[in-house]
């Protein structure tokens, strides 16, 4: 999201604009006079912003609401079909891409398993982002020339500079050319920009946006999946840290010399409270031989076998034991568990997770934390991603949408 700064004849409109853009977009539709008290602009800059936004295919009227004792007011809206962006996760157990118009509603997703030979191999996610690219542009009829921007959450830390890198300890990337090798590997237009950030950021933006998230100006979103990340969200907006590798929640050490992590460390988080690691501490056979519905088993199979039980137990100790470090240490407003496996633990062991992170932090800051479940589903990495190129586009940095021809 953006703040409103001091400036230039020149700044203060492309802050006008943009604040007019920001206010459709989370909302989704107002009238002028809406957004005169939402953005805090004179109906005489709303009228000026938004004539220019019609006249450029941005925003669209979408109807008529009634007004009081006057004439009934146009609604404004984002003009779906103005362009599209993408969203990539690159997660632990498959390759996810998906295509949304300019009001965020998903026009094409495909997604790719990453199977345990090739694990991560860079060679392969290239190859499955490529394809995904050419298949969500099939599916859904837009030409490459539309789309605003590619945003792509990565399992890793992201290193800005002039070429990005990632570096992935866990996968073995030391220092990727990802947005190179993607440029190669794919036809996307030069002018169309890839964004990348980590996927726990990602989903944190989206919660923040769109989900449990939205209206609190400090927050931690915590993802698990195969492992464990968050996002530190800091006056509304996510903390990358100096170097882009903040909150690297995983790991955080539990306990002193204890199970081995994937990141070459011991006693991470992670190594207890990821999904892999809660498998490996089981120790049983499953039925399933798909991580996410292994998990589900050894969830459902806590009513009548102890040991899966004292499992589940341990790793909500174990969360909870961190999530209380995170209250301590950041005093959140809320804490948001999401991830495929943040939603499926928490939707059987939430009060057992808060009555730990209750036990393992400072009373004060504990009783003015929330702590909940994401409300977007165990897909959002990607429309996470998504809106890294949008965010861009609302500040005004994005391209426009190049028309097709004939269209």
């Amino acid at each position: 999201m953006r703040d409103r700064k001091r400036g230039t004849v020149r700044d203060l409109r492309r802050e006008n604009r943009a604040a007019v853009l920001w206010s459709l977009y989370l909302s989704q539709s107002r009238s002028r006079h809406e957004l005169s008290a939402a953005t805090g602009l004179s109906p005489a800059s709303v009228t000026n912003v938004i004539r220019e936004l019609i006249d450029e295919g941005i925003v669209i009227e979408t109807g008529l609401a009634e007004s009081d004792g006057g004439r009934p007011r146009a609604m404004l809206g984002m003009n779906p079909t103005y362009g599209y962006v993408i969203g990539v996760d690159i997660g632990e157990t498959r390759t996810r891409v998906e295509l949304f118009d300019l009001t965020m509603t998903e026009r094409a997703r495909v997604e790719y398993p990453l199977d345990r030979v090739a694990e991560h191999d860079i060679d392969v996610v290239v190859g499955q982002i490529a394809a995904g690219l050419h298949t969500v542009l099939a599916d859904s009829g837009v030409d490459a020339h539309e789309i605003l921007g590619v945003g792509v959450g990565v399992p890793g830390i992201i290193e800005q500079g002039p070429e990005v890198l990632v570096h992935g300890q866990t996968y073995g990337w030391d220092a990727v050319p990802l947005e190179r090798l993607l440029r190669v590997h794919t036809d996307l237009p030069a002018e169309v920009p890839l964004r990348f950030d980590n996927g726990a950021k990602t989903m944190g933006q989206a919660e923040l946006w769109f989900g449990a998230g939205r209206g609190a100006r400090n927050a931690v979103v915590v993802l698990i999946g195969s492992g464990v990340g968050a996002s530190l969200i800091s006056g509304g907006a996510t903390y990358q840290g100096a170097t882009s590798s903040a909150a690297e929640f995983g790991h955080v050490t539990v306990v002193v010399g204890g199970r081995k992590c994937r990141c070459g460390s011991t006693g991470c988080l992670e190594a207890y409270a990821g999904a892999e690691a809660i498998l490996e501490r089981y120790g049983r056979p499953m039925a399933a031989d798909d991580q996410e519905l292994a998990l589900a088993e050894l969830i459902q199979a806590a009513g009548t076998a102890p040991l899966a039980a004292a499992i589940l137990d341990e790793t909500a100790q174990y969360l909870g034991a961190g999530i209380g470090t995170l209250i301590n240490l950041f005093n959140p407003e809320r804490v948001i568990l999401g991830g495929w496996a943040g939603l499926l633990l928490g939707g059987r062991l939430l009060p057992e997770i808060r009555e730990s992170a209750r036990q393992h932090s400072l009373h004060h800051p504990f009783a003015a934390t929330s702590i909940e479940l994401g409300q977007l589903g165990p897909g959002v990495v990607a429309l996470g991603a998504a809106t890294l190129p949008m965010e861009s586009f609302l500040n005004g940095a994005g391209p426009r949408a190049q028309p097709r021809e004939g269209g």
